[in-house]
This record gives C-alpha cells, sequence and structure tokens, in this order.
C-alpha cells in the first residue's frame, strides 16, 4: 500500500512559478513509478508527468515540456514537480499517482494509488 499526499499549490500570477511536492508511505515506494495529473472543470483527467521508478527518465506531456520539471528523492520519500512559466490553461486539480508498471505513463488507467489532489489557480 502506498499512500500519497500532495501540497503546494495555491493562486499565482500567469508567469510565474509554484513547486507540487508528493509526500509518500509505504515500505515499496521507492519501487513505484510516479505521475502527476490534472484535471480541470468540466474536463478529463489528464496526463502532465512521469518519473521512473530509478528517476532515470522522465515523461510529459507536450503541453507542459520545457516549463514543467519532475523529480523525486526517494532517501526521503517525496516527488516534487517544478512548474515555471504558468499560464491560465495551467489551472486544474493536481494529483499525484503512483504505479507499479513501468511503461504508457499518459494512461491514468495504470495507476494504482492516488492522493486527494492540490489545487492549482493561475491568474491572467
Amino acid at each position: 500500500q502506498v499512500r500519497l499526499v500532495e501540497s503546494g499549490g495555491g493562486l499565482v500570477q500567469a508567469g510565474g512559478s509554484l513547486r507540487l511536492s508528493c509526500a509518500t508511505s509505504g515500505r515499496t515506494y521507492r519501487y513505484y513509478a510516479m505521475g502527476w495529473f490534472r484535471q480541470a472543470p468540466g474536463k478529463e483527467r489528464e496526463f502532465v508527468a512521469a518519473i521512473s521508478w530509478s528517476g532515470g527518465n522522465t515523461y510529459y506531456a507536450n503541453s507542459v515540456k520545457g516549463r514543467f520539471t519532475i523529480s523525486r528523492d526517494n532517501a526521503k520519500n517525496t516527488v516534487h514537480l517544478q512548474m515555471n512559466s504558468l499560464k491560465p490553461e495551467d489551472t486544474a486539480l493536481y494529483y499525484c499517482a503512483a504505479t507499479s508498471r513501468n511503461y504508457a505513463y499518459e494512461d491514468r488507467r495504470i495507476y494504482d494509488f492516488w492522493g486527494q489532489g492540490t489545487q492549482v489557480t493561475v491568474s491572467s
């Protein structure tokens, strides 16, 4: 079992930055790939970024590539999402998720555990 708790969301102006964190618990955390997803009102939950269990491989949605950076610290059982050059269209509830699989990270169906989400609002 892996428990996930997100933090770091808030209100920021366009062009600003936020750093989201996902605190995890569970002895097998370090063997899970981690992902970030987001869901805006009236829209489906969409993939944002993912990182392999070792941290050696990262994956991004085209909409955030070059602006967002995912990282993990297995010693501290945390995953981060650094978000720069934020746009109003980045406004959403952001979720952290964990998967034991090592493929198709953009598919939300492969994730075994989810956090409750943290709200990010970008004003224009």
